[in-house]
């Protein structure tokens, strides 16, 4: 079965991405990553497609990694194949992506969410990486969007920002009720998608470039 739901490109060439894992809270698991950047990779590919909305499905963005897989020593070298193909896949994406957060974005989620160009969060959202307790946190696209000092108050705490505190510190771009945020994604995903494809893939590789963004394994990120 499906891990992540695909629908559009509409009219103005905006598609969406859904992780569909709601009894999972949509954690990471390797089957979600892969299913992620064989879409993107398809989505690169479409020339109807001009931006991509990416969400999750029921009240939670992403719980960010399975945790389960880690357990399990036969999958150590799928996993972190698996981690670092998304992360490159998320990262250099040539068009416009944009988060709509609906819920809880923690970990891996955390990190999907500032992996994408715009974000538009719910109400109910919160962002933290609980993760640092017992792992490296992913910390340069924190870093790149939100500068140090508080990219490495998040990631060095692990301290829980609400959405309204996200909005504040720069980590999202609109905070609105949770039962609009994905409307609101997919109306700033159409004012963005008035370009013509050329011009949004000029300008991503012109905002990869200023960021600088060099894409290497998970944990050196």
């Amino acid at each position: 079965m499906p891990v992540v739901s695909l629908s559009g490109p509409d009219d103005a060439g905006v598609a969406v991405l859904t992780v569909a894992r709601p009894d999972k809270r949509n954690a990471l698991s390797i089957a979600v990553r892969d299913e992620m950047s064989d879409a993107l990779d398809r989505f690169a590919a479409d020339p109807a497609v001009r931006v991509v909305v990416v969400t999750g499905a029921g009240e939670t963005f992403s719980a960010g990694f399975d945790l389960d897989e880690f357990a399990d020593a036969g999958l150590t070298d799928r996993l972190w194949a698996s981690s670092d193909r998304w992360h490159r896949r998320v990262l250099t994406f040539p068009l416009p992506t944009i988060a709509a957060v609906n819920g809880p974005a923690l970990g891996g989620g955390f990190d999907l969410a500032v992996m994408c160009d715009l974000r538009v969060a719910a109400d109910t959202a919160r962002f933290a990486h609980p993760e640092h307790r017992f792992s490296q946190v992913v910390y340069a696209p924190l870093h790149d969007l939100v500068g140090g000092a508080v990219a490495r108050d998040l990631a060095l705490t692990g301290r829980v920002v609400d959405a309204h505190e996200a909005l504040r510190l720069g980590v999202v771009n609109r905070v609105v009720p949770r039962a609009a945020v994905l409307d609101e994604a997919t109306a700033l995903a159409t004012e963005v998608a008035a370009a013509p494809r050329p011009v949004l893939e000029a300008m991503k590789a012109k905002i990869l470039r200023r960021a600088n963004v060099v894409v290497t394994a998970t944990l050196q990120l």
